[in-house]
């Protein structure tokens, strides 16, 4: 074709929920891949909460391949030579609808590819984009190698690095301190060893996160999902800490020490490697997200800054999910006028501000501050670590009251930096 209605850079799971919510609608649309095919370059830490966006496809995760849906929650905040964990559970989390899901990426997007693919829609892999095509400030189409592809709107799925909506001028260079380095194996256990070691039952799931020692006390954290018949296991490091040689070892070193770990190896033990993979997580959140919208261009999921850390959850898949969905609501709205400018399609901000992301987004803003706190990693771990370990020591002489056992901890100076770290939690 000469020209398209829309053209959307990038098959991750924004780019393919647009694609979903435009088929059918009579627009002609194209969705370009850089990878071998869709999933074949994204990795995530492997969680989908369905709540928020089973209304926007109705019907369309009830076949799904989702691995386990996830019973049992945990956190663990480790010191250098201790951690403290915390596990919660209820039975609601067994009934259905699950709230989310353990999945893989690379089998989950190409099972939402062919769905996209089965209403008429076209999906080119291996397609990289270089650069948009402009028109007297207009965005008509994209440039993919030697080839021009117009369109009346150019939708940037293009993931956290997007350069389609640098070169829309809607980006400038972020800074180090809004993005993480994310390193992920996937390790193949039997379903059976897995369900014994993390108390569950039949496709019942857990999730684990980890914090502290871990990232060495810089900002980041590690992961742990349960898949039907493996885990997904890894650790997020801040750029600034990753890139300007804060961190006493590298990247991957952090890993293979965090799979050592008392509290990790004989979750693994026996297990093999079957995955390796590195991606750039945003971590900025509702502050860190630029312009979503131009003339003739939109931005959606990772590309757009979706996503959102507040600690104990970790999210950004149903953002990138709901965020494609709305942008294909502004999309046809705009088809609808017949003008593609910027205020046009700026129904896409208000749709947005009106659903849970930028809902969620916002009502979490400080988080990012709050968390990157140092203290949270370096002090705190080691501060909890040895109240509980002098709360359970059991002398040879006579044990002290519990009381002045830990407030020996908690001295005044201490209290002090508590109460002031406590006044930034308390925004969040």
């Amino acid at each position: 074709m000469d020209k398209f209605d829309v053209i959307i850079v990038g098959a991750g799971l924004a780019g393919l929920g647009a694609a979903y919510t435009l088929a059918g609608n009579g627009l002609e649309v194209l969705v370009l891949e850089r990878g071998d095919n869709p999933g074949a370059k994204n990795m995530t830490g492997g969680r989908l909460y369905l709540n928020p966006v089973r209304n926007l496809f109705p019907g369309l995760f009830d076949n799904a391949p989702v691995e386990r849906f996830i019973t049992h929650e945990g956190i663990s905040i480790m010191a250098k030579d201790r951690s403290v964990t915390l596990n919660y559970s209820e039975n609601e989390l067994t009934d259905e609808p699950h709230q989310s899901y353990s999945i893989l990426r690379s089998k989950f997007d190409r099972w939402l590819s062919e769905r996209v693919e089965d209403k008429g829609v076209a999906i080119l892999p291996k397609i990289r984009v270089d650069d948009v095509i402009k028109d007297s400030g207009q965005i008509i189409g994209v440039i993919a190698g030697a080839d021009e592809l117009r369109a009346d709107v150019v939708l940037a799925c293009d993931g956290v690095l997007s350069l389609v909506s640098e070169k829309a001028g809607l980006r400038s260079p972020a800074a180090p301190g809004s993005f993480a380095l994310g390193i992920k194996e996937v390790i193949a256990l039997n379903s059976g060893v897995i369900n014994e070691r993390f108390n569950l039952e039949g496709d019942e799931g857990a999730a684990r996160l980890f914090v502290g020692e871990v990232t060495r006390g810089k900002f980041g954290g590690g992961f742990l999902y349960t898949n039907k018949e493996s885990v997904s296991l890894g650790i997020v490091v801040g750029i600034e800490d990753a890139a300007e040689d804060r961190l006493p070892i590298e990247v991957p070193a952090l890993l293979d020490a965090f799979k050592e770990r008392p509290e990790i190896a004989p979750l693994i033990r026996g297990g093999s490697t079957v995955e390796y993979s590195a991606h750039i997580i945003p971590e900025g959140g509702f502050k860190a997200i630029g312009n979503l919208c131009g003339n003739g261009i939109l931005v959606a999921g990772d590309a757009a800054g979706l996503a959102m850390n507040i600690g104990f959850t970790v999210r950004g898949m149903e953002f990138a999910l709901a965020s494609g969905h709305f942008a294909a609501q502004a999309i046809m709205k705009a088809k609808e006028a017949g003008n593609f400018d910027a205020p046009t399609l700026s129904i896409y901000r208000r749709l947005l501000e009106d659903s849970f992301v930028l809902k969620d987004l916002r009502n979490f803003q400080e988080t990012p501050a709050v968390i990157g706190n140092p203290r949270v990693f370096n002090h705190y771990p080691e501060l909890i670590g040895a109240i509980m370990r002098d709360v359970y020591s059991v002398p040879a002489g006579p044990k002290d009251r519990l009381y002045p056992t830990i407030k020996k901890h908690l001295t005044l100076p201490e209290l002090w930096a508590l109460f002031i770290d406590m006044k930034g939690v308390m925004k969040i």
